[in-house]
């Protein structure tokens, strides 16, 4: 298969697995600026990653690699990486913020979706479209939902079994069980108002930051990631959402099988009237 060059964009919060401990779905933009998606990204990977200080140059980072596309998933944009230890790995430019992310602009919103409906209405047969980029109307509020604080008893085995696990270290150690879901609630440009779950990793990494930073207290926690997510995010930055659907709701024709992967927001810019 040819090598493909891919600026990432998207890390999901990471879930267990027999075969390769902890994954992260990744996804991004080809040059010609269609979506992928690079599943599966052992979390080891990115770990090792950070220690050796490249993490956080890896998002918004060209980078180019042997893939493949995934034989077992229907959706045109999954591939997966010819080499699991992505010995092939290539980094390039980092797409900086500056001029309020003009350059992340240019690659990102080539093609934006305003309509939820026409978007889902395009993952269906025979298109099975399965990532966009999404501009919401208007984003009316951030939602927490309490949900189960420990994995499921089939993987919390998995991860006992994963082979790369530390075997000095309690596996619930190495990545949590985020206790909340959060969603967002917004209309598009028809005024139908919808309601997604935000799949991001930085939602999740901010919620633990907080935790720390008010020494255990969830509900102050919880306050510091609405003041992120909601009240800075609707006044101050102009928001687009990754979208992304799940294998097993789009496999199952749900009605909606989106979920928000990841969220792309410059400030504001002031319109200046002429008169």
């Amino acid at each position: 298969m040819p090598r493909h060059k891919v600026l990432l964009t998207v890390t999901t919060y990471p879930l267990p697995s027999r075969s390769y401990d902890e994954l992260v779905c990744t996804a991004g933009i080809l040059e010609n600026g269609d979506w992928i998606r690079i599943y599966p990204v052992p979390l080891s990977f990115l770990l090792g990653q950070r220690q050796s200080g490249k993490m956080q140059s890896f998002k918004y980072t060209w980078m180019e690699l042997d893939l493949n596309p995934r034989s077992d998933d229907f959706r045109p944009e999954s591939f997966s990486p010819k080499n699991y230890d992505f010995r092939d790995l290539s980094l390039f430019d980092q797409i900086d913020t500056k001029n309020n992310w003009s350059l992340r602009k240019e690659i990102c919103l080539k093609n934006v979706f305003t309509n939820l409906d026409a978007l889902i209405e395009l993952s269906k047969a025979p298109t099975n479209k399965s990532l966009a980029t999404f501009k919401p109307t208007t984003i009316e509020r951030l939602e927490i939902v309490e949900d189960d604080p420990e994995w499921k008893n089939e993987w919390k085995e998995l991860r006992k079994q994963g082979d790369l696990f530390s075997q000095d270290k309690d596996p619930e150690i190495l990545i949590p069980k985020l206790p909340y879901k959060f969603y967002y609630r917004f209309k598009d440009d028809s005024g139908k108002s919808s309601r997604l779950m935000i799949e991001d990793w930085e939602i999740g990494a901010l919620y633990w930051k907080c935790l720390k930073a008010s020494e255990g207290d969830e509900k102050q926690a919880l306050e510091k990631v609405r003041q992120r997510f909601e009240y800075e995010f609707i006044n101050k930055k102009e928001i687009y959402f990754f979208l992304g659907t799940t294998r097993q709701w789009h496999m199952r024709r749900s009605k909606n099988p989106f979920v928000i992967i990841g969220i792309f927001y410059p400030k504001k810019e002031i319109q200046l009237k002429l008169f």
